[in-house]
């Protein structure tokens, strides 16, 4: 990969572009929060060839919703699994949404 390449991919959600401690400096918080996270399965780091914790920037978006449920008193634990569950409701309503544009193309005189 080249220079190019990796200015690149920066542009990219999923690309693993932050260590560890950048990533607990951006959100304020500890290293030790980032890796209950990830024992919690919320999010889970991709590993440099050193074996370090990096993170995307979709990751650091799941972990500060993940801190702002837990600074609101919502136990760790509880914050993953509600996320989770945002996320899926998430998906159902945006696969909902295909559907009926699928089907209101289908049938245009039913929309009407």
């Amino acid at each position: 990969m080249t220079a190019d390449d990796s200015f690149n991919r920066l542009d990219d959600d999923d690309y693993p572009a932050y260590t560890m401690g950048r990533a607990a400096d951006m959100l304020g918080t500890t290293q030790g929060f980032l890796r209950a996270l990830g024992e919690a399965r919320l999010i889970t780091p991709l590993r440099s060839e050193g074996g370090h914790r990096r993170y995307s920037r979709y990751q650091l978006r799941i972990a500060a919703r993940a801190r702002e449920l837990v600074d609101q008193g919502t136990p760790i634990e509880a914050a993953c699994r509600i996320i989770i569950l945002e996320d899926q409701l998430e998906e159902a309503q945006r696969i909902n949404a295909e559907y009926r544009r699928a089907a209101d193309s289908a049938n245009p005189t039913a929309a009407a």
